[in-house]
Order: C-alpha cells, then sequence, then structure tokens
C-alpha cells in the first residue's frame, strides 16, 4: 500500500426516539409513486436546507392517493410523530419531526455535476454568490473558496479542469451521476464539500472516491450514512474525511478504515458516539496514517473507551471537547496489544482537548503529565479548571503540568511559567500545615518537584 503525500494547511478548507405506542404501524410500501423508496433521503421541494429521510409509502386512512411519510432532520420541522388520528404509520425521530406529503412536494435531488455546474458555471457573480462559495474548516467555520482575483473568475472556471475545490452544501446532490461524466468534469479536484446533501449510501460514497483519483478531502456533514458499508477498492487518495453529524457509529468506523487506508484525519464530531467497540473488544488497530482523531460533542463518558485509542502509532492530535468525561488517566501499565512488546501508549499525542466535560479531580490533571509527547492541552469549562465554581486558576494548572506549551489554547511563555511555578509554591507551602515532604509530595507531586528547583 502506498500513501501519497500528506494535504499541507490549503487542503484544511472543511469545516431520541420516543417510546413506541401501542398503535399499530401501517406496512409501509418498499416503493410508492414518484419513485421514492424507504430511507431515501429527500429535501422540500423549493427548499434544499430542509431534509428528511422517508419512513413511509403509502395511503393515509382518510385521505386518496397516495402519500410519502417523512421524519424530518431539523427535529421540528413536522407536525406529529407518525401517526394520525390514532392511526400509526411509521415512528419519527421526535414528536413533532414528521409529516406526510405529496410526492410532488418532495425532491429527491440532482446529480453531482449538475451541481457543480449550477454552482460554478454562470456568467457573472455577484458578491452574494461569492460569499455562498465557501467549505468549512475543522472548527467549523466558513472559509471562502480562493480565486485567482475577480477578472479571472469567469475565465477559470470555464474550465472545470482548474477547479481545485468545490462546495455544493445543501444543494440537494443525491448522487454522483455517470461516473465518466464526474471524472471528466472535475479531474483535478482535490477538496469536495457536501454537507447537507442527500447522500446516504456508501457505494455512492465509494464510487465517487474513485473516480475522482485526485480527491484529497472529503466532508460529507449532515449526510445522514447507513451503517451498512459493502466491500470496495482501497480509497488511498483519500487523506482528510469528515463525517461530522453523520449518524455514524464506531462499528461503521471499523468498517470503512478498511477501504480509507491513507486517512491523516478523520472528523466524527456530533454522533452521539458513546462507546468505541472494537471487534475483539480491545483496542483499536490500523489508521497507521492518522494523525488527527476529532471526537468532539459526543457521548463518551469513560475513559476506558479513549484508552482503546492508546496503540494508534501515527496519532498526534485527540480532539475530546463536549464529551461526558470525568477522569483521565494515563494508561501506563496496559498489556500491549500489537506486535511490538516495547509500544508506549499514546507515544506521538501532542494534542490533546478536553474542554467542556466534566473533569474534577486533580489526579486527572497530573495524569496528563505522563503523556510522553503531550504538549498541547485544553481544559477550559471544566470543573477543575473553572475558579467560580471551587476550581483551580490557570497559574496552578500551568505549575502542574510541568511539560505543556499550550494550555486553553494560549501559549505558556518561559516567563508565565516560572512566574507561575514560584507562585505555586507559596500557596502550596503556605497552606500546608505539615513539614512532611512526603505528604507535600502525595497531595501536590508537581509542588515537590518545583520545590526542589526553587529552594
Amino acid at each position: 500500500m502506498k500513501c501519497n503525500r500528506r494535504p499541507d494547511a490549503h487542503d484544511r478548507h472543511r469545516r431520541l426516539a420516543p417510546p413506541l405506542p401501542h398503535q399499530p404501524v401501517i406496512p409501509a410500501m418498499a416503493a410508492g409513486g414518484g419513485g421514492f423508496r424507504l430511507g431515501q433521503r429527500v429535501h422540500a421541494s423549493g427548499d434544499p436546507r430542509r431534509v428528511g429521510t422517508v419512513r413511509y409509502l403509502g395511503p393515509i386512512e382518510g385521505h386518496s392517493g397516495d402519500w410519502v411519510g417523512v421524519d424530518w432532520d431539523d427535529g421540528a420541522g413536522g407536525r406529529h410523530d407518525g401517526s394520525v388520528a390514532g392511526r400509526r404509520y411509521f415512528v419519527a425521530a421526535g414528536e413533532r419531526s414528521a409529516s406526510f406529503a405529496r410526492p410532488t412536494a418532495l425532491s429527491q435531488g440532482i446529480s453531482l455535476p449538475e451541481a457543480l455546474r449550477l454552482r460554478y458555471r454562470v456568467e457573472d457573480f455577484t458578491k452574494e454568490e461569492q460569499d455562498e462559495m465557501y467549505v468549512f474548516s475543522t472548527s467549523q467555520k466558513r472559509v471562502s473558496v480562493e480565486f485567482v482575483g475577480q477578472n479571472k473568475v469567469q475565465e477559470k472556471l470555464k474550465n472545470f479542469n482548474d477547479l481545485t475545490s468545490a462546495s455544493v452544501s445543501y444543494m440537494g446532490v443525491s448522487s454522483i451521476g455517470p461516473l465518466d461524466e464526474l471524472k471528466n468534469l472535475v479531474p483535478n479536484l482535490r477538496l469536495l464539500d457536501l454537507t447537507g446533501n442527500l447522500f446516504s449510501q456508501w457505494q455512492d460514497i465509494s464510487a465517487l472516491c474513485h473516480a475522482l483519483a485526485s480527491l484529497e478531502v472529503l466532508n460529507l456533514t449532515n449526510n445522514t450514512m447507513e451503517n451498512d458499508v459493502i466491500e470496495s477498492p482501497m480509497l488511498e487518495n483519500i487523506h482528510i474525511l469528515v463525517l461530522n453529524n453523520c449518524g455514524v457509529t464506531w462499528e461503521l468506523v471499523e468498517k470503512i478504515k478498511v477501504s480509507f487506508t491513507c486517512l491523516n484525519e478523520l472528523h466524527l464530531m456530533s454522533n452521539k458516539l458513546k462507546t468505541i467497540m472494537t471487534p475483539d473488544g480491545n483496542f483499536v488497530q490500523g489508521f497507521n496514517t492518522l494523525r488527527l482523531l476529532n471526537l468532539e460533542d459526543n457521548h463518551i463518558d469513560s475513559w476506558d473507551e479513549i484508552v482503546k485509542l492508546s496503540y494508534l502509532k501515527s496519532l498526534e492530535q485527540l480532539h475530546l471537547n463536549k464529551n461526558r468525561i470525568k477522569h483521565v488517566k494515563y494508561p501506563s501499565n496496559l498489556p500491549s496489544a500489537l506486535d511490538d512488546a516495547s509500544a508506549v501508549p499514546f507515544e506521538n499525542l501532542q494534542v490533546l482537548l478536553l474542554g467542556s466535560n466534566e473533569i474534577d479531580d486533580f489526579s486527572s490533571v497530573d495524569s496528563l503529565n505522563l503523556f510522553p509527547s503531550l504538549r498541547d492541552v485544553r481544559l477550559s469549562d471544566n470543573p477543575i479548571a473553572d475558579p467560580a465554581k471551587g476550581g483551580a486558576p490557570r497559574f496552578v494548572l500551568i505549575a502542574r503540568l510541568g511539560k505543556v506549551k499550550i494550555l486553553n489554547g494560549s501559549e505558556v511563555s518561559p516567563r508565565e511559567r516560572r512566574e507561575s511555578e514560584i507562585r505555586y509554591i507559596r500557596l502550596v507551602m503556605g497552606k500546608t500545615q505539615s513539614n512532611d515532604i512526603e505528604e507535600i509530595k502525595r497531595l501536590h507531586p508537581s509542588s515537590f518537584a518545583e520545590k526542589s528547583k526553587f529552594s
């Protein structure tokens, strides 16, 4: 297997179901009027941002003709929960997320080549149209597509061969169209933002990546993907894959890693992930080139789940903001699951973002000193880092994190570190009633080391 170059900084333009009622569920037809199918992603005609999933096809008691039952993504864009007049036709995700519509009121979307032509092949660009030409960064900020100059825009886009970055977000794209057409239209496309479209099947994504040999960055944010994956060829060209809010499970991640063998970055924000389920229940393996894993805004509450990532040998950045983690402990006594018995847990991890969790103990803070390469840590919006709630101020965290160069997004200068450590030593010695050095070391392990340095 050969993995090509890593994308550089210019490539990073990305950005509860209710209890079952006792009403009988009316059987739905597999296919209905207009060629719709169950599980299909659709949008309201004329409004590609109002996206939902087809959950029912067939008649509605008391109404003539065929109807399409849709569960809308926004969770409150419907009129009911899948039941009407005491009859249940399907179970929606929310109490008012569902509605019934005539087939003519829904759109099955357009092909990717159609969307590209609509977005980029126009005679003149207004300012509003240029503002719409954006992709998302990893922090979900809009980043404009780079142009070579206003006077060259029209000339540049007459030839799609020159198009290397494209965004067709929220354009109702549901298919990739004929493979040869797509391949010939944008042969040099390296970055594609498909945020908020109608894709759901992995065979379409596989075919897309196979057709666009130059593609390196693919953003599928807000496309609800099915968790069934068919065997597909190796997709070694994709280096950055964004699956934020796609409904994916870790079981799916284990499946797609077989094809996406050269990933440098994998973004899995907002997927309600709680557990990391591996085939053998142990450590995650593979992902040999993965440098950044983004698991922000999920439901992970146990550090034991994160420990399963210990032996991703290339992992440099782990984003865990906005989870429910309460404690952190470096896995120093783990048995190696790899062939290399000398493998060190989190050996190359340099960035660990733990903001907006539930960490409230100093033992978690102190354990971060044991990560061999850790230099950048975020602890903001945790109880332990909130002085207003009894947490520690910044100087205490700096003193206890001896190797950290960046804390909560701000650089720790040599001067700030020295002043923080001296201030912390004075704080500890002033509050400690006992002169027992071993007792001080037990309660304040980092301060014990600093006391010897400054005494």
